[in-house]
């Protein structure tokens, strides 16, 4: 879903207290070995809660996402938590609904409040519909983490990477991300591939209004095949731009390779438009001009903070909701 630029208002810095279209190709339903059925029920819910109904009828698609949705959260999220994420979206729309549901039947702790970091304007819409209370990513305290977020993906990729950026927020989701100790991924069946653009056809790039020209030759230069500045429907309003008022150019390239394909022998390097994934992203991210790629790779939130490190960029799991109305998840098998 594409979110067109709207004039920024900022959220109100608070204080924390206790008192206050990209279009996809053919879809190829895929039998993947890392994947296995979510079966196990969250401690802090009882295996009598259900999902309550839709507020209208759902298509097969929608209905995946609702249903990863509410497992997502209810594996992940807790009442007592302080500061949690939320991405952009349509998938991120019934994440809030699962978090708002889950804390009508499991309370905070007395005098407790729970603050929501939204990835950028349209998210924080969402998070207001819903009654629950924004805080601005730069109002966090100076050494807060968040202690999870939500979001979803434009494609993930057996190990874990991500594409984001459809909905021209990744610069704010990739912020998010890092900050929290866990991000959590929630998506449908269509974004689960073995390799990143394999059905998502392009990736996602934030760069400088005035640099867009040059950014085009470079990622030409690498390989990608017809990069473009991401329009308005509507031609005559120009590019869209992102809350940081800048463009996006959505650059389509090979299959990336994953790190495993790479440890198996295979050049990833660039050699014929064939790269890895996080030998590309860094080598995109050195153009002068680019703020931030939609490549989610590397470490995890939890790999991270092994290492004593903050967030990762690779959400832990990744919950998909299925054509047959189940729901699994794939997660780091380590």
């Amino acid at each position: 879903m594409l979110i067109p630029r709207l004039s920024a208002r900022r959220i109100p810095t608070l204080l924390p207290t206790a008192t206050t279209t990209n279009t996809f190709k053919t879809y190829k339903p895929l039998s993947l070995p890392w994947t296995r059925a979510l079966s196990t029920i969250s401690p802090t819910m009882s295996s009598t809660d259900s999902i309550p109904p839709p507020s209208k009828e759902l298509d097969t698609i929608e209905s995946a996402k609702r249903k990863a949705a509410f497992r997502a959260v209810q594996d992940h999220f807790r009442s007592e938590y302080r500061f949690v994420g939320i991405g952009s979206g349509s998938t991120i729309v019934y994440g809030v609904e699962a978090i708002k549901h889950f804390l009508k039947t499991n309370p905070p702790p007395q005098g407790h409040m729970n603050w929501f970091v939204p990835t950028g304007w349209n998210s924080r819409k969402v998070i207001e519909e819903a009654g629950l209370v924004p805080i601005a990513f730069d109002s966090l305290p100076g050494d807060a983490m968040l202690d999870v977020c939500f979001d979803g993906a434009d494609e993930v990729d057996a190990q874990l990477n991500c594409i984001k950026g459809g909905g021209a927020c990744l610069f704010q989701e990739k912020l998010v991300a890092t900050r929290s100790k866990r991000f959590i991924c929630i998506a449908d069946y269509r974004k689960q591939q073995a390799r990143l653009l394999t059905n998502w056809p392009s990736i996602p790039i934030e760069v400088a209004p005035i640099s867009h020209a040059s950014v085009l030759r470079e990622l030409e230069i690498l390989g990608s095949k017809n990069p473009k500045i991401r329009e308005h429907s509507l031609a005559k309003t120009g590019p869209i731009q992102t809350d940081q008022s800048f463009y996006i150019i959505d650059a389509p390239f090979e299959t990336l390779l994953t790190p495993e394909d790479v440890a198996g022998g295979k050049d990833g390097s660039g050699k014929n438009g064939i790269w890895e994934v996080s030998t590309l992203a860094e080598r995109i991210k050195k153009i002068t001009g680019v703020l931030e790629v939609g490549l989610f790779y590397g470490m995890d939130g939890d790999e991270a903070q092994a290492a004593g490190l903050k967030g990762g960029q690779k959400p832990v799991a990744c919950y998909f909701g299925t054509a047959d109305g189940e729901v699994s998840v794939q997660s780091n098998s380590k």
